[in-house]
């Protein structure tokens, strides 16, 4: 059933996706900044941290359009005044419904077809063209991108009889499960499903993927060891600075 779902939506998309970035929520833990701005505008290089995001996305020929969902009547006025010369940008009022229970107000604006989904504190140069390659070639109804490989952010001792044998510095560790980013490959399918739940305030993962994923319709895009920074707070910035280089770098030449 899936799979018959999966081949309507793409017979029926003409090639290119939207790109939705979920830029609502409080950001209480990246306080002081949120007290004066959305997390999203956060400074990164000269720039806010979305606009990088935006930027990447825009590097893909393919990538049509792009939503984003914020709170228009406070702090994410904020973001639309920053694009709003921006002619493939349009915005959606953030309901405060959950990182599901938002996407059920773009069934108007995204009708059977797949699109990306970027949570906004997520910072990562991704192949967005290979991650919706294996999202089709998978025919799953959901793809979320996830990493096995992760550096360390201390110091760890070899030992043995209680005798340390060797300091090993920051290491890159391989993780037994792995971690899951904020960005995502969807089924228009999904929307449908986010409506129909009665509950009104939805997580993404807990409340509808982990259903999909019993059923085997959702897949994991790894992204190796490439950069991938969750910004969730203002210390991140200088803990994961090196990481924020590289991708903002990369980022740049695209």
């Amino acid at each position: 059933m899936a799979d018959l779902a999966h081949e309507e939506e793409n017979r029926n998309h003409t090639g290119r996706l939207k790109a939705v970035i979920l830029a609502g929520g409080k950001g209480t833990r990246a306080r002081p900044f949120t007290d004066y701005f959305p997390k999203a505008m956060i400074p990164i290089d000269g720039k806010p941290m979305i606009s990088h995001i935006i930027k990447h996305m825009t590097s893909f020929d393919f990538i049509s359009e792009i939503i984003i969902v914020c709170d228009l009547k406070g702090f994410g006025g904020q973001i639309k005044n920053y694009f709003e010369e921006s002619k493939k940008i349009k915005f959606v009022q953030d309901s405060a419904s959950g990182t599901a229970g938002d996407l059920a107000h773009l069934a108007g604006m995204i009708k059977n077809e797949p699109f990306f989904l970027w949570f906004s504190d997520n910072l990562c140069a991704l192949d967005m063209k290979k991650m919706y390659q294996y999202y089709s070639d998978k025919k799953s109804l959901a793809c979320i991108a996830t990493r096995q490989f992760r550096k360390e952010e201390t110091g760890f001792a070899q030992v043995d009889n209680g005798i340390v044998m060797q300091f090993i510095e920051k290491p890159i560790i391989k993780m037994e499960n792995l971690e899951c980013t904020g960005i995502y490959v969807l089924s228009s399918k999904i929307i449908d499903m986010i409506k129909s739940k009665s509950k009104k305030n939805l997580n993404l993962s807990y409340d509808i993927l982990q259903e999909l994923s019993k059923k085997d319709q959702v897949s994991s895009f790894d992204i190796g060891k490439t950069p991938w920074v969750d910004v969730e707070s203002p210390v991140i910035l200088e803990r994961k600075s090196e990481d924020i280089r590289k991708i903002i770098s990369k980022i740049s030449q695209a």
